[in-house]
């Protein structure tokens, strides 16, 4: 295994871990995220932040060059922005973003949302 990183008990611990710029970027998406779904739990999961409402609504973390954003299935959001998606590279269920870019708070946002509300509409339907 590479480089492990220490085991995060905090959301607060994960962002500290990074240099100050990128302090800046994640605690935007922290931001975002919790104005978008005021009600979402923010958890530590797979050793990096998470928010959940009825369910998972994103992952998010920070590399050398960039963060990411990950949705657990179902990957409806990747359909559903999938014009505002495209200048970035993706994966089966991560969007990478890269740092010396402006963070896309809108899409961020709107991203959010959606999952939030879907995941309720699941949770309803069980």
């Amino acid at each position: 295994m590479a480089e492990s990183r220490p085991k995060f008990q905090t959301v607060e611990a994960y962002i500290a871990s990074f240099p100050e710029d990128v302090q800046r970027i994640l605690q935007k998406i922290r931001e975002t995220v919790q104005k978008a779904v005021p009600q979402a739990e923010e958890v530590i999961s797979y050793n990096v932040p998470a928010f959940k409402y009825n369910g998972w609504i994103l992952y998010y973390s920070a590399y050398k060059n960039h963060f990411s954003l990950s949705f657990p299935p179902p990957s409806t959001v990747f359909e559903v922005f999938k014009k505002e998606l495209a200048p970035y590279e993706q994966s089966k269920s991560a969007i990478r973003f890269p740092l010396d870019k402006p963070v896309p708070v809108k899409l961020i946002k709107e991203m959010a949302m959606y999952r939030a509300k879907e995941n309720q509409e699941t949770g309803k339907k069980k």
